[in-house]
């Protein structure tokens, strides 16, 4: 119980940290701002409290599988922590800063090429837009998609090497897939790998399909609004993290499919076992 609740403050500290780390690090944040960044910070503070507290959980999935979440976590936080740090050496420059800055300009080139997600996160914006704010859009979109490409191939390769989540002992559906029900209709095998192949194909699409619809609606929302930095800081990162989540949680649903696929010939095998070894006693 101690361990549990130690673990349930700890997460929602670092919840609260991740929301504030822009405006810790940028220079001249708005009163507004910082009260809205507060209560938000505060939810989402209570809400993460409350569901790692909890035996019952209620939305957030693969809860007792680690390191999922966590690897999720760390690329969301490691994406915001370096957006923000090139936007605050704007202002202050310092070595950091301005590293940040340079890997993420050959990393920004690297990834802009023709078709690709970054390449239409820079198309959607006006043609009027000025030049710095085409630079710091294609450096903001290829450090986050960046990120998020390492954090899938790490995912990955704990999945492949780990042979995850078999190593962390018995899997128990319910607490680690509360919105799936799988006494609902249907084989729970053909759900799981329908609703993994609809998340890959989702998550596959979504950074090309969000620039499209912005570009499209362009009356109506307007890019520019991405001069502000903790605007830019918060859309590119949602923009990347959001497809590379529904992939990680495709290739896990997939992945969980099949781990119920090899318990059933282990214990179809088992059983048939049974019988032959029955008759020929009889």
């Amino acid at each position: 119980m101690i361990s549990k609740l130690t673990g349930a403050i700890l997460r929602a500290l670092m919840v609260v940290l991740l929301i504030a780390t822009p405006s810790i690090m940028l220079p001249a944040i708005h009163a507004d701002t910082s009260q809205i960044v507060v209560l938000l910070g505060l939810l989402a503070a209570g809400f993460t409290f409350v569901e790692y507290n909890s035996n019952y959980p209620s939305l957030v999935e693969f809860r007792d599988a680690p390191p999922f979440n966590r690897v999720r976590f760390l690329a969301l936080f490691a994406s915001v922590f370096v957006l923000s740090a090139i936007a605050s050496g704007k202002a202050n420059p310092t070595t950091i800063t301005l590293l940040f800055e340079l890997i993420g300009g050959r990393v920004s080139e690297l990834l802009d090429f023709p078709y690709s997600p970054v390449r239409l996160v820079v198309l959607m914006m006006p043609t009027d837009t000025n030049a710095a704010l085409i630079a710091d859009v294609r450096i903001a979109a290829g450090l986050s998609y960046f990120v998020s490409i390492l954090s899938l191939g790490l995912f990955v390769l704990i999945l492949r090497f780990k042979g995850w989540p078999s190593q962390t002992g018995g899997f128990n559906v319910w607490t680690n897939l509360p919105t799936f029900d799988p006494t609902s209709g249907g084989d729970v095998v053909d759900r799981l790998n329908r609703d993994a192949t609809g998340n890959l194909i989702l998550g596959f699409l979504l950074p090309f399909i969000i620039p499209a619809f912005v570009k499209l609606a362009s009356d109506y929302i307007n890019p520019v609004s991405l001069e502000n930095q903790h605007t830019l800081i918060w859309m590119m990162t949602a923009w990347a993290f959001l497809p590379a989540s529904l992939l990680m949680r495709g290739i896990a649903m997939n992945r969980v499919a099949q781990m119920i696929v090899n318990q059933r010939r282990r214990a179809y095998a088992a059983a048939h076992g049974e019988d032959v070894h029955g008759a020929v006693h009889a």
